[in-house]
Parts: structure tokens; C-alpha cells; sequence
């Protein structure tokens, strides 16, 4: 059994620390993004689309596919593990790319206003985190470590109805959501260190 491995308890601790850190620069990325200045970018689609709020399903979609993902994983440490250390990979992605690609928020956003974390722990709305879709993206994520090919449907269908959600209610610009799947894919992969989705497959 994987927690009968000191070597895979270490890990256990590693990965906790490495996602507790990659957390803490992403709070600093993330405050020096929203008062920096950057580029507002011509899209199409959004121009098409009379922003809506679609808050209060985005967020329940996201809390319920996470609670899903982890409980599914949860007897499978190895895979939960792996997990883990795919979305500290994407989470250091995303540092690293809002810090890059500088954004004004997309004309008529309506503010994603995460209802636990405003209201628990007293974050501050956020409206300029932008390149690429962290919710988009964690979706994805959760879709790829499914071990199953009827709740991988489901983590997909989820993570494309928020992909959806995000555009109408112009918190993302077009090209936020369309690379968020790439980038988790590279977390993914590189966090089972194989560059297919086989790796969590077979039961």
C-alpha cells in the first residue's frame, strides 16, 4: 500500500509544501497583475456575446467537480499524488503567463465574484487574472485525472460548460479559454512524467 512508503510519504510532504508555495506566488503574482496596466484585446466572439451573469453556476460547477475529482481519487494515493503535483504545475504556469502577457479586463465583464472565498476569506474580486482561465484550466486538469470514461465525460462536459460561462460573462477573453486546456495537458504530463492521457486509464 502506497502510505506504508516512507518514500511516498516524503512525497506526500513535498508536493503539499511545493502547492502551498506555488499558492503563495500566485497571491503575489495575482496582486501585481490587477493594478499593472495592459492591453485590451479586439475579440469577436465577446463582441457577439450580451455579457451575463453566470457566477453562482460557475462556482457551483467548480466546487462540485473538485469534491467529485478528489473523492474519486482519494483511493488511488499515487494518482491523487500526481494530481496534486499537476495543478502546482499549472498554478506556476499561470504565474508565470499573467505576468507575461499583460490584460486590460474585456469590455462589458461582469465580475467573477467566488462566493466562498469573498465571503470566508475575504478575497478580493479579481479582474485582470487573465491569460490563461485558471477555472477553465482546473477543470480540465480534473477531466484528465478521472479514471473512468463515464466520469471523464462528465468532468469534460463540466469543464466545457464553464469554458462557456466565462466568455458569456466576459470574465475571459477568447484566447484565455482556448489555451487553458494546453496548459493543463502540460501539467498533466509532466506531472506523470508520460505524455499521454493512458496514465490513469486502466483501473
Amino acid at each position: 500500500m502506497a502510505w506504508r512508503s516512507p518514500r511516498f510519504r516524503a512525497s506526500c510532504i513535498a508536493a503539499g509544501a511545493g502547492l502551498a508555495l506555488s499558492l503563495g506566488l500566485l497571491s503575489i503574482v495575482l496582486s501585481h497583475v490587477e493594478v499593472r496596466r495592459g492591453v485590451v484585446l479586439a475579440d469577436p466572439l465577446l463582441a457577439a456575446l450580451p455579457p451575463r451573469d453566470f457566477t453562482w453556476i460557475t462556482f457551483a460547477l467548480i466546487y462540485a467537480n473538485l469534491a467529485v475529482g478528489v473523492l474519486r481519487l482519494a483511493p488511488s494515493p499515487r494518482a491523487l499524488l500526481t494530481g496534486v503535483r499537476a495543478y502546482t504545475l499549472l498554478v506556476l504556469f499561470r504565474a508565470t503567463t499573467m505576468l507575461l502577457v499583460p490584460l486590460e479586463p474585456p469590455p462589458g465583464m461582469i465580475a467573477l465574484r467566488d462566493p466562498f472565498a469573498e465571503h470566508v476569506v475575504a478575497a478580493p474580486v479579481l479582474t485582470r487574472d487573465l491569460f490563461f482561465s485558471g477555472h477553465t484550466a482546473t477543470l480540465f486538469l480534473v477531466y484528465l485525472t478521472a479514471r473512468d470514461a463515464q466520469t471523464k465525460r462528465f468532468f469534460l462536459a463540466c469543464a466545457a460548460a464553464v469554458a462557456v460561462f466565462v466568455l458569456w460573462q466576459h470574465v475571459h477573453y477568447t484566447i484565455d479559454v482556448v489555451a487553458a486546456p494546453a496548459f493543463a495537458y502540460a501539467s498533466f504530463a509532466l506531472a506523470s512524467r508520460r505524455g499521454s492521457l493512458t496514465t490513469f486509464t486502466s483501473p
